[in-house]
This record gives C-alpha cells, sequence and structure tokens, in this order.
C-alpha cells in the first residue's frame, strides 16, 4: 500500500503537475544534501518527499498567476 495516498497528496497542492514538481524538487534536495534520516535510510528520496508533503514540512509559492 502507497502511503501517503494520492488523495491525501491532492488536498495539499492544487494540481497533479505541482505535485510532481514540488515533490521532485525537494527529493533533488534531499539527495544532494545526503539528509535522509536514519529512519528513512530504507526509502527513496521521491517517497521521502511525498512523505513531507503530506505531513506539511514542505510548502510552495506559486511565483506566476494565470496561463501561459
Amino acid at each position: 500500500m502507497n502511503a501517503p495516498t494520492l488523495d491525501e497528496l491532492m488536498q495539499k497542492v492544487d494540481s497533479r503537475y505541482t505535485l510532481v514538481v514540488v515533490a521532485a524538487k525537494r527529493a533533488r534536495i534531499l539527495t544532494e544534501r545526503g539528509s535522509a534520516k536514519a529512519d528513512e535510510a530504507s526509502s527513496k528520496p521521491v517517497t521521502a518527499a511525498l512523505k513531507e508533503i503530506a505531513g506539511n514540512r514542505v510548502g510552495y509559492k506559486r511565483t506566476h498567476a494565470g496561463i501561459k
């Protein structure tokens, strides 16, 4: 079973695209810093990023409004 679920994650962001971008950027930061915690050592950076998003430990700020 996947945790957190997509439904839980979609409550934290406004679109699936935003979720992918925020998770990818956070996973990249975790990978570059090598800051995986001992209990999260077995999880992958993307999984850790999704858990942080679900736990409101990572947020985002939209810099552009409207359609390009």
